[in-house]
């Protein structure tokens, strides 16, 4: 931080303070951390929406306010010790330059301590004037001013502002500011349904995930921290399907150490208590890139140096700590390691060989942990579909990641408006390379769960069971939904389902027929 202090007329003074371009990423990082949860796309799921398709479709300036409000009071405070004023008043703050990639800079309006000569004031006399005012009249006066002020005008084309009245439609990611009585009457009544039917879900709670003739799979949840655990035990999940490792890092000023990183795993396997806990090891790049990493630049960063790629590469001060730390985590609960965006079995054998390195040097060590632990493989890309019989001899489990299969498979930018109608779950590509995958790991006889999208979506959750896939991980909030969809079908009612499907040719027509047979 930087200080200029420019003394003014009747004891007024102007601090220029100006932080630098590094603590203001910092800012607006944290911003969209805490932002992103409420902020919906179509293709994401809440809350997982990047930083950067955020500020691409809203503006970089989407997260000042909340930097610059983060920034200010330490940076003034700083200011105010150092600087050498007898300052006596709040500032007036007001804000010069904020723009990613330069200094934050704003200035502090500030009235400072005169100089008093006293006069003669002994033997002065002041009526004393009552000033005590009733509750009733300040309820009163308030309730009065609200009169006087209170309105509804609808607009557009302007952020929400205090006073206005939001209905925000978190479903779809729709605001409407200040809208007509008709607008929130809908949502009303639309809250009233979503209540009810969040009740009747109640019903399938310490119900097994099951069809309606009994066959069992595995509902588990995706999360993005540790802190996120005990939410999945409260939603009733049957454990984690996929731990974002990427997290700990994004939420990270630097590298976390092996400790920082083992003791956050430690946390998540011990609140699951013995329930399987599947863990991403860092799925970095493309649109989640980290300033103190160094990932170089790229002009198509999804098809570039990511996930296994980048962690191959840094295998001493990244890959192997991270490692490290899952073993370790997994003496205290069942941890399972999943390797993200493989695309040849070459990787696979290279993070396989890392860890029994890793095992031996734990054994000398004397550290405990899961000799048996599971390492499996995130299907993601087109390439590991069409070798899925090659990676099931390797791989001890597979989880689908329709997010970046479908994007993948279809050439398509989920953030790019112009193609985004390829980008579909229903399509036939996609949906056969689902089914391949399914089923070069049922013969293998290793799991086939789904942790992307698709696998909460009631419309394709029957085509699932009838493909085979036998672990469902879906965001916490949606584990009830699913386990009620599951048990509306019988297998064969599914397998017959996937026979008409995989007839279709379209995307549309698949989604017209699945949206035909919908159940509820």
């Amino acid at each position: 931080m930087s200080l200029q202090v420019e003394k003014l007329e009747n004891n007024m003074a102007k601090l220029t303070i100006e932080v630098p371009a590094n603590d203001l990423e910092k800012a607006l990082q944290s911003a969209y951390m805490k932002q992103k949860n409420k902020i919906a796309m179509p293709g994401f799921r809440k809350g997982k929406v990047p930083r950067q398709m955020i500020e691409k479709m809203y503006g970089p300036e989407i997260f000042y306010d909340d930097a610059a409000n983060a920034l200010i009071p330490k940076a003034y405070s700083e200011a105010y010790d150092e600087c050498d004023l007898e300052i006596v008043s709040r500032p007036e703050i007001n804000i010069v330059q904020i723009e990613k990639g330069k200094s934050f800079i704003f200035t502090a309006d500030v009235a400072t301590k005169p100089e008093v000569k006293l006069g003669e004031y002994k033997g002065l006399e002041v009526d004393k004037v009552s000033t005590r005012v009733t509750q009733k009249e300040v309820d009163a006066k308030i309730q009065e001013e609200a009169g006087k002020n209170a309105r509804t005008v609808t607009v557009e084309g302007r952020p929400v502002k205090d006073g206005d009245e939001v209905v925000l439609d978190g479903s779809t990611g729709e605001a409407f500011i200040n809208p007509e009585a008709s607008v929130v009457e809908e949502y009303k009544a639309k809250k009233a349904k979503f209540l009810e039917e969040k009740a009747a879900l109640q019903k399938f709670v310490g119900q097994k995930s099951q069809t309606a003739d009994g066959h069992v799979v595995e509902l588990v949840a995706n999360i993005g921290g540790p802190d996120e655990a005990e939410g999945v035990l409260e939603r009733d999940g049957e454990g984690v399907g996929l731990f974002r490792s990427e997290f700990l890092f994004m939420e990270s000023d630097a590298i976390p150490s092996e400790e920082a990183q083992f003791e956050a795993y430690k946390k998540v396997a011990e609140t699951l208590d013995g329930k399987p806990v599947i863990i991403r090891t860092l799925d970095i790049g493309g649109d989640k890139a980290l300033p103190y990493l160094g990932l170089p630049t790229e002009e198509n960063p999804f098809l570039g140096f990511r996930a296994v790629r980048f962690c191959l590469q840094r295998k001493e001060d990244i890959y192997k700590p991270q490692l490290r730390a899952l073993l370790r985590a997994s003496a205290f609960g069942k941890v399972r390691i999943m390797v993200p965006l493989v695309t040849c079995v070459d990787e696979l054998r290279a993070v396989k060989a890392i860890i029994e390195e890793l095992k031996q040097e734990l054994d000398a060590e004397g550290i405990a942990y899961d000799k048996d632990i599971q390492v499996g493989v995130m299907m993601e890309t087109a390439a590991a579909s069409l070798i899925a019989d090659i990676l099931a001899k390797e791989a001890d489990f597979f989880s689908i990641g329709t997010n970046d299969l479908t994007g993948y498979t279809m050439a398509a930018d989920r953030g790019n408006p112009d193609v985004a109608y390829l980008y579909s779950a229903y399509n036939p590509a996609v949906l056969r390379s689902i089914r391949n995958i399914i089923s070069s790991a049922n013969k293998e006889d290793i799991m086939a769960g789904m942790c992307g999208e698709a696998a909460s979506d009631p419309l394709l959750v029957p085509v699932l069971l009838g493909f085979g896939l036998n672990e469902f991980s879906v965001s916490a909030t949606a584990i009830l939904a699913t386990r009620k969809v599951m048990s509306l079908w019988t297998m064969d009612e599914c397998k017959a389902l996937v026979d008409e499907v995989m007839q279709l040719e379209t995307e549309a027509e698949v989604k017209a027929l699945l949206e035909e047979r919908a159940r509820s």
